[in-house]
């Protein structure tokens, strides 16, 4: 299973398990160099070890220094790759499953402190109005500034019904405190309903293991419902952060029947991968579709997002994506934890590399919100002035009738179904 994202309760990226996750990817260790360079600074290590273990004011275990200077070692690479102990490797585990404790929010590290990628629908983070993009200073009154990410999110679990204050910086906004409940997240990744009689409308907040089931499942609630006259299909990937690597490539599968879904490139052109989609596996028949996409997009749905894109099978509609474009492998160390390592960067079927870019939609639509009618009878739509990241529908009005990027999908949707088919969809 290869990953994207870290979820607190922790996030997702795409990650890979030695066991490959987006996600899990395996690959065996490189050589250790034999170099009288590479002794000498390891030599350095272990005086440094000893003196510290020595002459530190306080005695110190000495799994404790080990573990922090494997951890150090890693973060210095990028934000993603660090140090899972036992009970961190266990915790994500748990986390792609589908259930874990914590806040719901996916979170990354940028320059020291924490950044909302995403809350989780549902979650108490959702409730209490977190968005992508958002900065978490404090955690407890405690500055975030000096910690590691898997720090800052080790303080934001605890016991289900406890209670834990952040302090937010929001872009335009003066810094503000929100108090939220921490519980068991239980995260059903698919929701699906009709909109307009005949439009279908999934939404995936995730990609976990039941992911693909979950898709599955609502294209025959959508039919159903329909009579079996679906017109076309709204795909919403909005503020989700992403999850397995197999779990988005079965969803981007699900709606191509022929080329190439993403493809990783790593350090060693050999190990290259590349995923292609099986003929005839389009679940839906090829009906009409958009993908809705925002600033909380990340990772696999990046993939997603990307792969859709371009094979021409769907308008990608909304503002421009996170732009996680990493894989990190889980490596388990026996009798220990697991270290996060980036082994790989994804590209889409036409090379595209999303790190740090993130995806452009087709069709650039504002957060905004349909606003009660005027007197004249009219809606009101508020929008956002900006496009790209910080451009994030709030989690409350997705899928609502006050979502204005998803009346402007079913617009598209309709257009398309006119012009393929020559009839109005009502």
């Amino acid at each position: 299973m290869k990953r994207v994202g870290l979820m607190t309760g922790v996030v997702a990226a795409v990650m890979a398990f030695s066991l490959p996750w987006e996600g899990y990817a395996a690959s065996a260790p490189s050589p250790s160099s034999n170099s009288d360079n590479t002794y000498r600074e390891l030599s350095l290590f272990g005086e440094v070890f000893t003196r510290v273990r020595a002459d530190y004011v306080d005695k110190v275990k000495d799994s404790k220094l080990i573990d922090s200077a494997i951890n150090g070692m890693l973060t210095s690479l990028d934000p993603h790759s660090n140090y899972l102990d036992r009970k961190d490797f266990n915790d994500m585990k748990v986390q792609t499953r589908g259930e874990f404790g914590g806040l719901g929010i996916e979170v990354s590290m940028e320059k020291g402190l924490v950044k909302v990628v995403s809350p989780i629908d549902g979650t108490p983070a959702a409730k209490a109005g977190l968005k992508p993009g958002d900065l978490i200073t404090e955690i407890d009154g405690k500055p975030v500034q000096g910690m590691t990410l898997p720090q800052a999110v080790d303080k934001m679990r605890g016991p289900v019904d406890s209670q834990i204050t952040l302090t937010i910086d929001r872009k335009g906004q003066k810094p503000f405190t929100v108090t939220l409940t921490r519980a068991t997240i239980k995260v059903r990744p698919v929701h699906a309903k009709l909109e307009a009689g005949n439009i279908g409308y999934i939404r995936i907040t995730s990609f976990n293991e039941q992911t693909e089931s979950g898709l599955e499942e609502a294209m025959k609630k959508l039919r159903q419902e329909s009579g079996n006259k679906l017109a076309g299909l709204i795909l919403d990937l909005r503020n989700n952060p992403g999850g397995l690597l197999d779990q988005a490539v079965a969803v981007a599968n699900a709606f191509l029947d022929k080329g190439e879904i993403v493809s990783l490139r790593g350090r060693r052109p050999e190990d290259a991968q590349r995923y292609d989609a099986r003929p005839g596996a389009d679940i839906s028949g090829g009906l009409p579709m958009v993908v809705l996409i925002n600033g909380g997009s990340a990772s696999a749905s990046e993939i997603v997002a990307g792969a859709l894109q371009d094979q021409h099978r769907a308008v990608l509609l909304g503002t421009r994506s996170f732009g996680k474009g990493s894989v990190q492998t889980i490596i388990p160390l026996p009798g220990h934890g697991a270290m996060r390592l980036t082994t790989a960067r994804y590209y889409t079927p036409s090379g595209r590399s999303i790190q740090a870019e993130g995806i452009e939609p087709d069709i650039v639509v504002p957060a905004g919100k349909i606003e009660a009618a005027t007197a004249k009878g009219e809606a009101k739509v508020s929008a956002s002035k900006t496009a790209g990241p910080e451009s994030s529908v709030s989690p409350e009005i997705i899928g609502t009738s006050a979502d204005y990027q998803l009346r402007r999908a079913l617009d598209v949707v309709r257009g398309i179904a006119l012009f393929d088919h020559g009839h109005a969809v009502n």
